[in-house]
């Protein structure tokens, strides 16, 4: 077997987040009188943690009480209505389980706040991955290698049996930084475009591609 664990990103590669993100966004910047942001923009600000998705949200000139503020009640409105419209991408839940049974570990590294990476992971995928890990303080979010790094070692298997699995530039850029192979998909936050201008080797666009990618 060529790998012994698939570690996937969260939003845009399992889960469909895009709405529910957009809502809470919204509810937290309409309730400070800010103007709200289109789905597409939303979009384009998601992959860097939820914090700088509420600094990118707000306008330029917002003050930084008022960010904190934005971002506080985001984080009350997320953890209401994260699972709203949130699903898995078609044939993902049959993906992991084709996973392991081949006795492949799954594994999931998100800059999403940990609290709603471990909610999401227990209501849409309660045994199908082996361990989670959203942003924590004092491990250092994606790009940096760290947040695979500790998946790697709670699970005692080396960088070179596993294979990263993402959506977006910044789970390019996480593959390059802990030196694994990396499989991108094309069916996240990010167009197919985008995904080839980075110089990805792997892109594939459906879960059943991505499946015979990780065991060919």
């Amino acid at each position: 077997m060529a790998y012994k664990l698939v570690v996937f990103d969260l939003d845009g590669t399992l889960l469909n987040t895009l709405e529910d993100l957009a809502f809470s966004t919204n509810d937290a910047l309409t309730a400070h009188g800010l103007p709200a942001r289109t789905i597409d923009e939303v979009r384009r600000f998601v992959g860097n943690g939820i914090r700088l998705l509420i600094e990118r949200a707000v306008p330029a000139d917002t003050d930084s009480a008022t960010v904190d503020a934005v971002f506080a009640d985001f984080k009350r409105s997320y953890a209401i209505h994260e699972a709203d419209t949130t699903l898995p991408y078609p044939g993902i839940p049959e993906l992991l389980d084709a996973l392991h049974e081949q006795g492949i570990h799954c594994a999931l590294v998100s800059n999403k706040a940990d609290f709603a990476v471990q909610g999401l992971v227990e209501h849409y995928f309660p045994r199908q991955i082996d361990i989670a890990l959203g942003e924590r303080e004092g491990i250092a979010k994606k790009p940096a290698p760290d947040m695979v790094e500790f998946v790697l070692g709670k699970l005692g298997i080396p960088v070179d049996d596993m294979v990263y699995v993402g959506d977006s530039e910044v789970d390019f850029a996480t593959a390059q930084s802990c030196g694994s192979d990396l499989i991108l998909c094309s069916w996240g936050f990010r167009g197919k475009k985008e995904l080839e201008a980075l110089g990805a080797e792997t892109i594939v666009d459906t879960p059943e591609e991505l499946l015979a990618s990780i065991l060919a």
